[in-house]
């Protein structure tokens, strides 16, 4: 193609349209990475130690009992999430994909009832109930009456009910740890998540791979958590940290002491 071609080559009209339907698309992915998603925020969230304190105060009081004095950490981990009703972008969902400390889920999984204000009312009441839950596991556990011993948990204003398998293991812990005159954790800091029924049994919860991004940003050494999420767990698994599956109350109790005097230990 000569010289004086080229101008003409470019003016063209099949090479305006092109040029045209280029600018165009740019346009629509420029728009379209502001555009606000049906998708949440997710990445670690708080701790607390359930043998300790949380904003000054006893996460467990327990009364109607002899308490021991306890050693080590027992950490429930939450994951923490935007606001219901915030809309995450598709630019800010793919920055998420890329980093091992964010997640997107969709806003439906993570707040079902919509209404910002329905959904802190149901996560206060997951609370609640798993509180309620971990006591009577953990005293069915113990074997001790609950018209003697009288448990309440104060957590502030965290809600969910992910915190039961550690709640429990606190109980258990402050009333007779080992059975031996130890402690379960070994002076170690433990953390976990779980739900739990007044049975015992600890029930997956979702967002596994952030919470043990949270435990081992406080210093836990090994992560309790139910055995249907041990695949999660694997992802993004920080280094030093110990996953330890277990199904009940009573396994998990089991997996610490195997952890103090160095048993087998079931892992992922």
């Amino acid at each position: 193609m000569s010289d004086t071609k080229l101008p003409k080559a470019l003016t063209s009209p099949r090479t305006r349209t092109l040029t045209l339907c280029g600018v165009l698309v740019l346009a629509l992915f420029g728009v379209a990475a502001f555009v606000p998603l049906p998708y949440t925020l997710t990445w670690p969230g708080l701790t607390a130690d359930t043998l300790g304190t949380y904003q000054g105060k006893p996460v467990i009081t327990i009364t109607g009992a002899p308490l021991r004095t306890t050693e080590g950490e027992l950490r429930m981990v939450t994951i923490s999430a935007t606001n219901p009703g915030e809309k995450t972008t598709f630019w800010r969902s793919l920055t998420a994909w890329f980093d091992q400390d964010e997640a997107i889920r969709p806003t439906e999984t993570v707040y079902p009832q919509g209404n910002p204000a329905k959904a802190e009312e149901e996560t206060i009441k997951q609370m609640a109930e798993s509180q309620n839950s971990a006591t009577t596991a953990a005293l069915g556990y113990l074997h001790l009456s609950p018209d003697q011993v009288k448990v309440s948990v104060d957590l502030g204003d965290v809600g969910g009910p992910s915190a039961g398998q550690m709640l429990a293991l606190g109980i258990v812990d402050k009333l007779a740890g080992d059975g031996k005159g130890g402690d379960l954790t070994g002076g170690m800091k433990i953390a976990g998540t779980g739900t739990i029924d007044d049975q015992g049994v600890v029930g997956a919860v979702g967002g596994v791979p952030l919470k043990t991004q949270a435990a081992a940003r406080d210093g836990a050494t090994v992560f309790l958590l139910p055995k249907d999420e041990c695949a999660d767990a694997k992802v993004n698994t920080p280094a030093g940290l110990r996953l330890v599956p277990v199904g009940t109350l009573g396994e998990s109790v089991a997996a610490l002491e195997a952890l103090k005097s160095g048993g087998s230990v079931p892992s992922c």
